[in-house]
């Protein structure tokens, strides 16, 4: 697969009663996979404010973008943003759908933080709605953490003022500690910003002061999409596990050779090389034909000690850290640090119970 397209694209197939499933490319971009970093865009973007107030400028892949006073209508045409908004308790009106099937696309933690506002528009993953976009009359358009082309940016600025991919990092790969602090200066809240940040780094401190094991000890993120095996190096699930303080299996480590690190399939004859003392798996497709339930993964050391935690793709978990977002971040620090405690242990019988 050429991981510059790896885009968040794909159309959503009907499981059954799961609501839209997550393609491949999506499975992918989700659990760690990156775009390739692109060639510096020329435009000079927009020179235009929202509203009275002071201006912020933000520089992005295709130039600098001008934001003044506090926009009020927000279309996000990312992959996770209208966290970040919505952790700032702004409400967008129009939200790019990634994948879950969610009213107004957000996932449980999102829809608590917006409350009794609206429900937003939600807009097709494929391919952008310029129409329906306009149609929002949004005052800013945010696209951080997304693949936006030249062509695509150029029009959305034509409708608002609009913030596109980071400019020291790949299409989709954005940290989100960076996704929150673009987040921030474009609503002239970069304070709260900054403890939103603090906030989820203490938590990580307080899991890693917690178990003082995980230094001590390897993790791996894996992914079974429909029966094949991909292992992650980059990404915010494989991000989640080495703030927790883990390191990924040498072995592992050898498979990523290029500059982008991009995910790579595992054939079943070298699924050896996904052994870990934790192994994280999130199971795309049809569960039946999970390469967790083949003869030679439960040959694994990390199967038969119960070192193997599934995560169903429509799962709160694997959502969480498939966002990995100041909100959801949350969510993943409630469950996984205690998950990853148990199975390290290599006690089948402590394995942690399913996953929600």
């Amino acid at each position: 697969m050429d991981s510059s397209r790896l885009r968040a694209r794909g159309t959503a197939r009907r499981g059954a009663g799961r609501g839209p499933a997550i393609t491949r490319r999506g499975a992918l971009l989700g659990m760690g996979g990156l775009a390739a970093l692109g060639a510096a865009g020329c435009g000079s973007g927009s020179g235009r404010g929202t509203a009275d107030g002071p201006v912020r400028t933000i520089e992005h892949k295709y130039g600098t973008t001008e934001v003044s006073g506090t926009p009020e209508r927000i279309v996000t045409v990312g992959l996770t943003e209208q966290d970040y908004l919505l952790a700032l308790n702004v409400a967008p009106v129009g939200v790019r759908e990634w994948f879950g099937g969610h009213p107004g696309a957000l996932w449980p933690w999102a829809k608590e933080a917006l409350g009794d506002a609206d429900l937003p528009e939600v807009l097709p993953v494929e391919e952008l709605d310029f129409e329906q976009i306009g149609t929002l009359a949004p005052d800013l358009v945010i696209g951080i953490n997304s693949g936006l082309t030249q062509d695509e940016y150029d029009t959305l600025d034509g409708i608002a003022p609009t913030i596109a991919q980071h400019p020291d990092h790949p299409d989709f790969g954005v940290p989100w500690q960076e996704i929150a602090r673009v987040v921030g200066t474009a609503l002239d809240r970069e304070d709260d910003a900054e403890a939103l940040i603090a906030d989820i780094e203490e938590r990580f401190k307080d899991a890693r002061d917690d178990h003082p094991e995980f230094a001590e000890a390897t993790a791996l993120l894996a992914s079974s999409i429909d029966g094949a095996a991909w292992a992650y190096a980059e990404g915010p699930a494989p991000g989640f596990l080495t703030q927790l303080g883990m390191k990924m299996p040498e072995e592992a480590e050898a498979l990523f050779t290029d500059e982008e690190r991009a995910p790579k399939e595992v054939s079943l004859e070298e699924l050896e090389l996904l052994e870990a003392d934790a192994l994280l798996v999130g199971v795309y497709g049809d569960p039946e034909a999970s390469v967790t339930g083949k003869k030679v993964f439960k040959e694994l050391d990390a199967a038969k000690e119960g070192r193997v935690l599934e995560m169903p793709e429509m799962s709160r978990l694997n959502g969480a850290l498939s966002f990995g977002s100041v909100l959801s971040l949350h969510y993943a620090l409630d469950v996984l640090p205690d998950a990853i405690a148990a199975l390290l242990d290599g006690d089948p019988d402590t394995a942690p119970g399913k996953v929600e």
